[in-house]
This record gives C-alpha cells, sequence and structure tokens, in this order.
C-alpha cells in the first residue's frame, strides 16, 4: 500500500472556497474543463487534490461530518486560526494538545466542511 493519498473538498461556492484555501494555504487551484461537475485541481506544493461542487446536499446543522477530514500541518497555529476567522471560517474545536506531539485544532470552512490544522510540539501537554 502507497502513502501517497489525494483528498477532495466539497463546496457550494467553489470560487468562495478556491479564495479561502488559496488565501490561507497559499494552494494554487487549476480549473478542469469536461468534466459532469465543475473541478479545480489544488497543488499545495506537495499532496495533491481537488475542489468540486457539491454534488448533494450537506447533512443538517449539529449532526456532525460525513467526511474524511483533512489535517494540516502549520508553523504557528495561533497565527494560522486567527487567519481562519479573518477569512470566514469557523472553530469547530478548539485547540487541544495531543500530548507529545502537536497542538491540533478542528474549523469550519467557508462552505461548512470540517478541516484541522496541527502545530508540531513534542512538548504539548
Amino acid at each position: 500500500m502507497s502513502g501517497h493519498f489525494y483528498f477532495e473538498i466539497q463546496a457550494d461556492d467553489t470560487q468562495r472556497a478556491v479564495s479561502f484555501y488559496g488565501t490561507l494555504f497559499g494552494w494554487q487551484f487549476d480549473k478542469v474543463e469536461g468534466l459532469p461537475v465543475e473541478y479545480w485541481r489544488i497543488d499545495t506544493g506537495g499532496t495533491g487534490g481537488g475542489l468540486l461542487q457539491r454534488p448533494a446536499q450537506t447533512p443538517p446543522a449539529e449532526c456532525g461530518t460525513n467526511a474524511f477530514v483533512c489535517s494540516f500541518e502549520v508553523d504557528d497555529f495561533e497565527e494560522t486560526a486567527q487567519h481562519i476567522a479573518r477569512l470566514g471560517g469557523q472553530v469547530a474545536l478548539p485547540k487541544f494538545a495531543v500530548p507529545g506531539r502537536c497542538w491540533q485544532g478542528y474549523f469550519l470552512d467557508t462552505e461548512g466542511n470540517t478541516f484541522g490544522i496541527f502545530q508540531v510540539d513534542e512538548a504539548a501537554e
């Protein structure tokens, strides 16, 4: 089994999501033509991904996620969390320690998708 993976983000408003993630992480987006759904390839500078027009309704509020949730390593948790808020994201689960490994937290993007960020810190407790 390979260690490589590909992630996808669903969005109600693809332009808004492209702006959110492009501004937050500096990702580059290339629109793919000729597919049955609006789709963008994501170049993260590492792992590849895609962003697509949400093909079905999201679960009702307060029902949790029905997805594969990705977490992204950041250099400064607090700075990134503040940037997320400025871009219209919301805290889903506040910052907490994963003892001996990192600081972790979860957020909602502008499309209501859950994603995480973590800052490596072996002293986290």
